[in-house]
């Protein structure tokens, strides 16, 4: 049975950072790309980072370029989300997922490319 589960989010002041931590269990990591998304208040569900497990590409949104760095531990099969110079809006659910398998592996910031989800961690900067 396959669990995606988040970690780490949190209240903090802007300016601040957080690091997210998301562990996918019941997967083969190399034939999957990580994602993480997030949803504001009032908003819809955005891609803001993804990285092929098997060699390391990636990709960022534009809003959380040189803020944010997704990494990997392979010992640790954790996938990573490091936020610097935080922002307001930046206030978000955060969702970890996994693209892979017969389907293939897309490290995409379309959500209809990732088959499995985590229930997400809350993040929420204060101004």
């Amino acid at each position: 049975q396959v669990q995606v589960v988040e970690s780490g989010g949190g209240l903090v002041q802007a300016g601040g950072s957080l690091r997210l931590s998301c562990t996918a269990s019941g997967l083969t990591l190399d034939d999957y790309a990580l994602g993480w998304f997030r949803q504001g208040p009032g908003k819809e569900r955005e891609g803001v980072a993804c990285i092929d497990w098997t060699d390391g590409s990636t990709y960022y949104v534009d809003s959380v370029k040189e803020r944010f760095t997704i990494s990997r531990d392979d010992a640790k099969k954790t996938l990573y989300l490091q936020m610097n110079d935080l922002k307001p809006e930046d206030t978000a659910m955060y969702y970890c997922a996994a693209s892979g398998g017969i389907s293939g592996a897309y490290c995409s910031q379309y959500q209809r490319f990732y088959n499995y989800w985590g229930q997400g961690t809350q993040v929420t900067v204060s101004s």
